[in-house]
């Protein structure tokens, strides 16, 4: 979907006095600390995550704003180097999903930790193939681990999740290894951060990050 058309769908969902886009899941259960999770590293460490949960501009800003996180880039997982374009992932049909990679310290925040923030505020991962008013498999549901502690913590937490009915549906989220990371286009880093005033932004994106400080305080960071 182009951005064009993503500002066309938030205002006509305005203009009938609706939601346009899901902020978060909505948990029907208080979200729970991951049972399964990598230890707090003793010193400073970088680590990466990448995940996908709709379109990569509110990720991208919810991160942002979590302690302990270095980085966050908007970019595409999924399909090949020579897709790997904005044009083309919003055909759906290149394999790729709109992701985040997050750059972190794990003396600061865990693997887990990031995952509460991502079932939780950054999407719902209860809608397949989608997110609010976008459309198609490049806005799915994912989490790309990179080693098979990623793979065990993600697998873990879905399987508590969905055990303690923390939501109303199954928990849709692929759990997939990364063969590669690639960053989108300069015009879509910070988006969110940089069109502050934009409707899609003030009605999908805004609302993450407030919700966000609101459910972990903790966690939030005003940078």
């Amino acid at each position: 979907m182009t951005i064009s058309i993503r500002v066309a769908a938030i205002l006509f969902a305005a203009l009938l006095g609706t939601t346009a886009c899901t902020a978060k899941a909505n948990p029907a259960a208080a979200m729970p600390e991951p049972a399964v999770d990598a230890p707090r590293a003793s010193v400073p460490s970088q680590q990466t995550a990448v995940l996908s949960g709709g379109c990569f501009w509110g990720v991208q800003a919810v991160f942002q704003h979590v302690k302990g996180v270095i980085s966050a880039t908007s970019g595409y997982s999924g399909g090949s180097k020579k897709t790997a374009e904005y044009e083309i992932v919003s055909t759906g049909e290149t394999g790729h999903a709109e992701s985040v990679q997050i750059v972190y310290d794990s003396s600061q925040i865990t693997y887990g930790e990031l995952l509460r923030v991502f079932f939780s505020v950054a999407h719902d991962p209860t809608q397949l193939n989608r997110q609010g008013p976008d459309e198609g498999t490049q806005y799915r549901s994912s989490i790309f681990y990179s080693n098979d502690e990623q793979k065990r913590i993600a697998e873990a937490y879905i399987a508590q999740l969905d055990n303690a009915k923390v939501f109303a549906r199954p928990i849709v989220t692929r759990v997939v290894p990364l063969q590669a990371f690639y960053p989108a286009e300069a015009y879509h880093q910070n988006y969110a951060a940089l069109h502050p005033n934009q409707p899609y932004i003030m009605f999908n994106d805004a609302p993450k990050v407030d919700h966000l400080r609101q459910e972990f305080p903790n966690l939030y960071s005003g940078k």
